[in-house]
């Protein structure tokens, strides 16, 4: 018999599937309520909504996995998301990430071994005007290439966020 999380923050969880009635089709929602509650999708987390939402484990994962806005590990201290749209690597995108990936040893989609920098990537962030567009810790900046981009990750990496 499986034991009952003891972690409060599972609560807080479940409430969010009580107040939808535990339907199966809440859980995109308890899945945001989870991740907004824990910070990401653990493994444990999901196998939880799973069995309380009487799903199995593969659609709780395949859904968690499909959205890009569901996160299954920690985000970093500091989030850069790079622009992928048709525009964005029309004008360089590729070469942004490269040379952040390679500068800041982390790939596309993964945290810095220490947990400093979030390397992510977006579809379209809609400001295809600007292209490549890169968002640094929630600031959107536009008409960059490898260096200045390197250059703004350097800036947020200080703790110099002023500019």
């Amino acid at each position: 018999m499986q034991k009952k999380p003891v972690d409060a923050r599972y609560k807080m969880v479940e409430r969010t599937m009580k107040k939808l009635g535990y339907e199966r089709d809440a859980l995109i929602e308890t899945l945001h309520s989870a991740q907004e509650t824990f910070g990401y999708l653990e493994n444990d987390t999901l196998k939880f909504i799973a069995r309380k939402l009487k799903l199995p484990f593969s659609k709780v994962y395949g859904v968690a996995t499909f959205y890009h806005f569901f996160r299954l590990k920690p985000k970093g201290e500091h989030t850069t998301v790079i622009c992928t749209g048709t525009a964005c690597y029309i004008k360089g995108a590729d070469k942004i990430i490269e040379d952040i990936s390679k500068k800041f040893s982390v790939e596309l989609g993964k945290t810095s071994t220490d947990g400093k920098l979030s390397l992510m990537g977006a579809r379209c962030v809609g400001s295809c005007s600007l292209a490549p567009v890169v968002i640094f810790d929630g600031k959107v900046l536009g008409h960059l290439n490898g260096d200045s981009s390197i250059k703004e990750v350097e800036r947020i990496l200080d703790g110099n966020n002023n500019s």
